[in-house]
């Protein structure tokens, strides 16, 4: 039996994704741009933290040309700030900033749901059940990063219900831009003081009714937010984490 070569150590394989029959396979650079954009949603980097081209260039195992391209896009999404060639940060969060965020949040995302109830099936909720058991297990186990990722999971798995168009992108730019700050905001609070809210969104969800889905979305994005009240503003920067 032949074994297959390992990759080298400290250096992730090159980016590959599973692919549907049928499917166009995805381009090097939105596989980047994806993994990129999972570690802001997932507050993998921090408010004031400065990136490497080369350093994630080596650590995904591709060239620097797909990174450079996600950067950008990056950059042209609210995500990261290209200041020269070799500095690129995360932006600081100001107060203004984030209330001007949270009130985008506030009147796309209830509609978003609304819009993707009818579409959302029995299978589609017992998945959505099953991500919320998993971040029930993420805050009981302190776990940051998975609590991120399976509020990000759940709420994004009732909106692309409805087929993806502009008003989900525009969510996800937003999350793509708080997600580094919030995880400033948890770190501070901690686990113990998070609420899971999605019950009574699931609860909607089994019985089609969409002012009481509008409602639980709403209520959980400002149990969210209120944490802030919990902590006070934090003007985070990597250098004072």
């Amino acid at each position: 039996m032949v074994s297959k070569p390992r990759p080298k150590a400290g250096r992730k394989p090159a980016l590959k994704a599973s692919v549907p029959p049928g499917a166009a396979a995805p381009s090097l650079h939105s596989n980047v741009h994806a993994d990129l954009s999972r570690r802001f949603i997932t507050g993998r980097v921090v408010p004031g933290g400065r990136l490497s081209t080369r350093g994630l260039a080596e650590e995904l195992g591709v060239s620097q040309t797909p990174v450079r391209e996600a950067l950008s896009r990056l950059a042209a999404e609210g995500a990261v700030q290209i200041r020269s060639k070799m500095r690129i940060v995360v932006p600081t969060m100001t107060e203004e900033r984030f209330h001007e965020l949270l009130l985008c949040r506030e009147l796309l995302e209830p509609e978003a749901a609304v819009r993707a109830l009818p579409h959302i099936d029995a299978q589609r909720l017992r998945k959505l059940a099953r991500i919320d058991d998993a971040i029930g297990v993420a805050i009981g186990e302190g776990d940051l990063h998975a609590y991120m990722q399976g509020n990000f999971d759940f709420h994004f798995l009732i909106y692309d219900a409805q087929p993806r168009g502009i008003l989900n992108r525009l969510i996800e730019i937003l999350w793509l831009q708080f997600g580094p700050y919030m995880r400033v905001v948890y770190g501070r609070v901690g686990t113990a003081n998070l609420v899971d809210q999605h019950e009574v969104a699931l609860r909607a969800i089994g019985a089609g009714d969409a002012d009481g889905l509008r409602r639980a979305i709403l209520a959980d994005i400002r149990d969210g937010m209120g944490l802030i009240g919990k902590s006070g503003f934090v003007y985070a920067r990597a250098d004072h984490l």
